[in-house]
């Protein structure tokens, strides 16, 4: 396996941190994709670039000129996208592995308004990590999907990403999962779709973290408003989870100059994340819908035992405030109703157990985002699973994402696991 990886991926000096490992001293099981003891994973957050004129040739003629697009001004290249200003584009020099992830899964196109996406490329990438099954997001012109203050035209082309997606993967949808996107903004149109790809056969969706693009403002609804009341019976109903993605309905503020790549990524990226599990576990929503999954993606898990400990405090300590009246803890909702994905984080691997959250978190290697682990998740599972116990790591690793998101495990794991 060493030899292929090496004459598939040059590890450039920048990437050489992510090949160190402790080992697996102790370990039952191996995450090296070719060992007889390897570990059933899950990969719960990787992505899908539809290729670049999709949404141009498939959407309603009224919305065609409102889609993003590439300007150029002189020599330089802007995203225009409605609901910001002109976004500058830097053609990156990237080099070795670093290429080799822009490239991936996008028909060898890195860039943000290109490409394309074969399942089957994917199925050897993953292959190639360990990875026995994916849950996919969107990628290049599917992330812009959001982008807009107008929830209808979010809507229309959250439909064009959920027919392409079902589309493409359904040679291996056992093992390519595609989540459905909507636009809550647009709630009528939110449940007809739920309805919809239902339907069709999805078993997970996907919710921007706030229902409306750009700065919050008073009037707009949230989460933990009974407004949301009909969407969440109609999931329910479906028995569908529902996910919701770092940087979806961002609050398209960002950091320039000096430290502008850490600042984004910490604070504008995955920080905002935590705001829909607050707005869902402190309002009632679970009292009301108790059948509900929701999960977080793409924002780690080492926040969360801090969050927990916080949503309780401010339970007990500011009781004559809170309305509703919640019948539990806001973590006991949590650990009931929510999972996470988590990565290379050190720290949520510390706390799991201390925090109960055993059943809570699940492995993602974000194939092939920079921020992911792919194609070195062998040793980031080693480097970050090793404080814990073998049952612990087996449910983060796969166990957990196949109970969340209805994935069905195969034979030789069963049996391997003792689970027949």
């Amino acid at each position: 396996m060493e030899d292929r990886l090496k004459t598939k991926i040059e590890v450039n000096s920048e990437n050489e941190w992510r090949l160190r490992t402790p080992g697996t001293n102790g370990w039952q099981g191996s995450a090296s994709p070719d060992a007889e003891n390897k570990y059933y994973i899950v990969s719960v957050d990787n992505h899908l670039g539809p290729p670049p004129s999709l949404f141009r040739d498939r959407i309603e003629e009224k919305y065609r000129d409102r889609l993003p697009r590439i300007e150029k001004k002189g020599d330089r290249k802007f995203l225009v996208l409605e609901g910001r200003r002109p976004m500058l584009l830097v053609d990156e020099d990237l080099a070795g592995e670093d290429m080799v992830r822009a490239k991936a899964g996008s028909g060898g196109t890195a860039v943000l308004l290109g490409g394309g996406s074969s399942v089957l490329q994917r199925e050897i990438d993953q292959e190639l990590d360990g990875v026995d099954a994916e849950l996919v997001f969107p990628n290049g012109p599917a992330l812009l999907m959001w982008g807009t203050n107008d929830p209808e035209f979010a809507q229309a082309q959250c439909r064009i990403w959920n027919d392409w997606a079902w589309e493409v993967c359904e040679p291996q949808r056992q093992r390519c999962s595609p989540t459905a996107a909507l636009a809550t903004g647009d709630l009528e149109g939110s449940i007809a779709e739920v309805q919809r790809v239902a339907k069709m056969g999805y078993k997970v969706l996907t919710l921007p973290c706030k229902p409306n693009w750009g700065p919050h403002e008073p009037s707009h609804v949230n989460y933990n408003q009974n407004h949301f009341d009909p969407l969440w019976a109609a999931i329910q109903d479906a028995d569908l989870a529902a996910t919701f993605h770092v940087s979806s309905g961002a609050d398209p503020r960002v950091a320039r100059g000096e430290g502008g790549a850490i600042i984004n990524y910490a604070v504008h990226s995955m920080a905002p994340t935590m705001e829909p599990v607050v707005n869902i576990c402190a309002s009632g929503v679970l009292q009301r819908f108790p059948k509900l999954r929701f999960a977080t993606i793409e924002a780690n898990a080492g926040w969360l035992p801090w969050l927990l400990d916080t949503m309780d405090e401010g339970r007990q300590k500011h009781h004559m405030w809170v309305s509703p009246t919640l019948k539990e803890l806001p973590s006991d909702y949590y650990r009931r109703n929510w999972g996470a994905s988590i990565c290379d984080d050190r720290s949520a691997m510390l706390l799991v157990e201390q925090y109960g959250l055993e059943n809570n978190l699940m492995f993602a290697n974000d194939y092939p985002h920079h921020e992911g682990s792919w194609p070195h998740s062998q040793q980031t599972i080693e480097r970050t699973m090793g404080a814990m116990q073998e049952t612990t790591r087996r449910k983060i690793l796969g166990l957990n994402a196949a109970r969340f998101f209805h994935f069905d495990i195969p034979e030789k794991y069963r049996a391997q696991y003792g689970l027949n």
